[in-house]
């Protein structure tokens, strides 16, 4: 991974678990498979989260989603062009 990726994965991770406190967070970097596409050509990132949280109970799936958005703030604009998000809370994940 070169260190753009990796600063932009641990940029992701720092404000969803800042903003989120996770029981489990994973960010991978999906920039490579989007390799041509025409959205990728701007530099942004594709990426995928998985997150688990207890902030997202009671929340409907869009909810949840806009939660992660608002969390990551400008680098939807700065560093993202595509995100994949799967938000669970504990007991769906059956964590905990």
């Amino acid at each position: 991974m070169s260190d753009t990726v990796n600063l932009r994965v641990e940029r992701i991770r720092s404000r969803l678990q800042a903003a989120l406190a996770p029981t489990r967070l994973d960010v991978i970097d999906e920039s490579h498979r989007h390799v041509g596409h025409e959205g990728a050509r701007d530099g942004r990132g594709h990426f995928a989260v998985s997150i688990v949280s207890a902030a997202f109970a009671g929340d409907a799936p869009l909810a949840r989603h806009r939660r992660v958005y608002a969390a990551l703030g400008e680098l939807m604009q700065t560093d993202i062009h595509a995100l994949s998000i799967q938000a669970r809370t504990p007991q769906e994940a059956g964590v905990s």
